[in-house]
């Protein structure tokens, strides 16, 4: 921390210590309304072999659509064919 700096602008404390007290107890949102909500997409990495990465490119851009707008089509399609019993 700065030591010209007598307290954080927001906790108003002087010591790492007691920052890390004051933030255990209180989040971010109590103090800044006017950030935006974040967003997150959650994505999976999954191995394919090559030799289909190839294939499903080449499939993917036939149809004008991304690798990964085809694969989730597949899988959706194949997921609908076998429902959860």
């Amino acid at each position: 921390m700065d030591a010209n700096k007598k307290h954080t602008s927001i906790s108003k404390t002087a010591t790492l210590e007691e920052m890390g007290k004051f933030w255990d107890s209180h989040d971010f949102t109590e103090f800044d309304t006017d950030t935006p909500d974040a967003e997150f997409a959650v994505t999976c990495a999954i191995p394919i072999e090559l030799e289909l990465l190839s294939e499903v490119e080449n499939q993917a851009r036939q149809r004008g659509v991304s690798v990964e707008t085809l694969v989730n089509l597949w899988l959706q399609q194949k997921v609908a064919e076998h429902p959860h019993r």
